[in-house]
């Protein structure tokens, strides 16, 4: 199991030519060390990885992989919908000292079961690092069926599979489909608990970037023993995690960033900044969270 507990799904900051900033994501990865974060993901949804190019991305990562210095697993996205380039990527990230990948379901194709699980597997025998399946059909328009899971799970190196479906019948029949040492991470930051009640082991965070301890806390609670600290913590941070998603993330995070007076800079078109509506939400909740 590559990790238990929170993984922020890291931005990807820009300074103000719009260039990666990797000084501000130096400064983001202390934070989020300093604050316990069991996990970095670089390169997701949430890092604008769809807009970067070849070369940012490996910048990112080898960049990431330095400045984490082994102190906690570093995770990088490498999927996309050319399962060639997908596959070739892989392997050269794995080479790069990540302690996994992280790959979505191939949007826009429309795969057929098989082939999502020969996606899926020629990916896998390119890496030579542990692989989670990442499922998001709101983002990519094609889930992964259980069954496709469960084959896939069968694979020496795939993991585990970070669940943004939002649907928790889903995430127990996975569960209840997979053997035990299969990680099951939410994607949502709003079903934290309920995917730990389903036999999930952790989650892949965007409210993390923000409030990385408190994501920390909520999880570790939980597969502590404690539910009721957990439920707790899941219910007091709702307010926030519902604004961070006002809009399409990563919007609403890196606005919030900017809040926090943190590195965070712009978002690369076809996205852009927040609405002054959603600004002044974030400015809301955050103050009632630091009274």
């Amino acid at each position: 199991m590559l990790f238990k507990g929170s993984g922020v799904a890291i931005v990807t900051p820009f300074d103000a030519t719009g260039n990666v900033d990797l000084e501000g994501l130096e400064q983001l990865i202390a934070f989020q060390l300093e604050n316990q974060t069991d996990a970095i993901i670089i390169n997701g949804t949430t890092g604008e990885a769809s807009t970067l190019t070849r070369e940012e991305k490996l910048a990112t990562i080898r960049h990431t992989v330095k400045v984490v210095n082994n102190r906690v697993p570093v995770i990088a996205g490498t999927g996309s919908n050319n399962t060639a380039e997908s596959a070739a990527f892989s392997a050269e990230v794995s080479a790069l000292g990540v302690d996994g990948l992280l790959v979505v379901t191939p949007y826009y194709n429309k795969s057929s079961k098989r082939g999502l699980y020969e996606h899926f597997k020629v990916i896998a025998e390119h890496a030579t690092v542990p692989v989670i399946l990442y499922t998001v059909p709101g983002r990519t328009g094609v889930p992964i069926p259980v069954e496709t899971v469960a084959a896939l799970a069968e694979i020496d190196n795939i993991v585990g599979i970070k669940d943004a479906t939002g649907d928790l019948a889903y995430t127990a029949h996975v569960r209840r489909s997979t053997p035990p040492e299969f990680a099951i991470y939410s994607g949502n930051d709003d079903m934290i608990v309920p995917v730990l009640s389903a036999g999930g082991v952790g989650v892949i965070s965007v409210a993390a970037n923000v409030v990385p301890k408190a994501v920390h806390e909520m999880v570790t609670a939980y597969l502590d023993g404690d539910a009721a600290r957990a439920t707790q913590l899941q219910l007091d941070y709702l307010p926030l995690i519902e604004a961070l998603f006002i809009e399409t993330n990563p919007i609403p995070v890196k606005a919030a960033l900017a809040i926090m007076r943190l590195p965070a800079g712009g978002l690369r078109l076809p996205l852009y900044e927040a609405e002054d509506a959603t600004k002044q939400a974030l400015e809301t909740v955050w103050k009632e969270l630091s009274q």
